[in-house]
């Protein structure tokens, strides 16, 4: 079994304590151990990298991940690649999400119904790089709600036979859930994404309106989980959120509107749920964004203020001790795949994290997203071996992570994927 020794690190777990200098020995995929001050004298290893003092980290989880997404700014360019190109596209995106130190993607929905799941599949043979992947699934929508494309004149729908115009299922009543559900669990999804509230994109269906009832949302879940997947939701409105949380989903995604009743619902089940708030979508919308979407465009579909809900919203959140996740809904011209750490700084800017405890929305809470297991996230001993090590102190500028070049190197599965030049003199 191969060792790999990390000597001379200033160390962040991700535990939450503070950083520590010292070395970090792993045995084939997985820590072996983790030692403070200088590394003890005899240690075998393969090979030695000499850190030099640079920050070592876990992976990051990107929690909201759509692979099959890029560069696009309507639905039209979202279904238009044929499935050979698009299973290219997703390929490529999923290879840049590693490049940045995403060793992780929980997967949210994808544009066709198996482009995650070929992409998961073809990096756990080893054949393509890419991060650890939870494939999702299309988006499951009802009639009206968000992702129903069709209109009397132009159905558009896809069935649960058929793929490529419209990124969404649509169904209307838990026996069609049902069905829609156990499609996706057995063309191999991981994660099921249900859109429960409606959408800034959609203005006859508002982000204050909840479209999909409590009783298709239970169906979903308790078919999934009998599969063993789990249920991610796109939920905004309040109604939205309580119905999610009643029925048991395990990601909760976006989660702008509240009331009291809501946070101390999200409270009871802090450690049984995820939420993703996704704010990065929205910056980028409204400070980048203008050369797509100009400013009056952006004022109408009422983002500065559902920023605002959702500012309101997740600092009372952070306090009551909820699993964020970063994850920025990637993917659009204005939010590029591969700029994903920049929702770090988003969290200590937006939600009032400190650096350090953004750092473990992005490592701790992604690895417990993504493996139930408890073995993913931290640096710790018997945890799988997926680290960054950065040239810098993203303590003192969480920027830096959007660096690629300060990325000194990015190890998963103790495999290390990229290093830079300095450091390969090791043994």
């Amino acid at each position: 079994m191969k060792k790999t020794l990390i000597t001379n690190a200033r160390i962040f777990d991700g535990t939450g304590g503070k950083p520590f200098v010292g070395n970090l020995l792993i045995a084939g995929n997985r820590i072996e151990s983790v030692t403070r001050g200088k590394a003890k004298a005899g240690t075998v290893a393969d090979v030695t990298i000499d850190a030099g003092g640079k920050f070592l980290m876990p992976g990051m989880t990107e929690g909201h991940a759509h692979l099959s997404f890029d560069a696009f700014t309507c639905t039209e360019d979202l279904i238009a690649p044929p499935p050979e190109e698009h299973a290219f596209l997703t390929a490529r995106v999923a290879r840049t999400l590693l490049d940045q130190g995403f060793t992780s993607a929980y997967g949210a929905s994808e544009a066709k119904l198996r482009l995650g799941v070929a992409v998961r599949n073809e990096v756990d043979a080893g054949r393509l790089p890419g991060p650890r992947i939870r494939a999702g699934s299309l988006e499951i929508t009802v009639t009206g709600g968000l992702g129903d494309e069709s209109r009397l004149h132009n159905p558009r729908n896809c069935s649960t036979l058929s793929t490529g115009t419209s990124p969404s299922l649509v169904i209307d009543g838990p026996e069609e859930m049902r069905k829609a559900v156990r499609l996706a669990c057995r063309e191999g999804c991981d994660n099921i994404k249900l859109d429960v509230s409606g959408d800034p994109f959609y203005p006859h269906i508002p982000a204050h309106c909840t479209t999909m009832s409590l009783e298709e949302i239970q169906m979903a879940v308790q078919t999934a989980h009998s599969f063993g997947k789990k249920v991610n939701v796109h939920a905004r409105s309040i109604k939205s959120i309580e119905n999610s949380l009643i029925a048991g989903v395990d990601m909760i995604y976006h989660a702008e509107y509240s009331d009291e009743k809501t946070l101390d619902m999200l409270e009871e089940a802090r450690d049984r749920v995820f939420v993703a708030p996704s704010v990065g979508l929205f910056h980028t919308m409204l400070h980048e964004a203008g050369q797509w979407l100009p400013p009056a465009v952006v004022e109408a579909m009422g983002i500065p203020a559902l920023i605002e809900e959702s500012v309101k919203t997740h600092t009372e959140l952070r306090k009551r001790g909820i699993r964020h996740l970063i994850g920025g809904d990637y993917g659009f011209t204005w939010n590029m795949q591969g700029t994903n750490a920049r929702d770090v700084k988003h969290f200590v800017d937006y939600y009032g994290y400190s650096p350090a405890e953004a750092l473990v929305c992005a490592t701790r809470n992604g690895g417990l997203a993504m493996r139930s297991e408890g073995d993913l996230g931290t640096l710790q001993k018997g945890m799988l071996a997926d680290m960054l090590l950065v040239d810098g102190d993203p303590l003192q500028d969480v920027g830096i992570l959007t660096d690629k070049s300060r990325l000194s190197m990015v190890m998963k599965d103790g495999e290390i994927h990229s290093i830079s030049p300095a450091l390969q003199g090791g043994n």
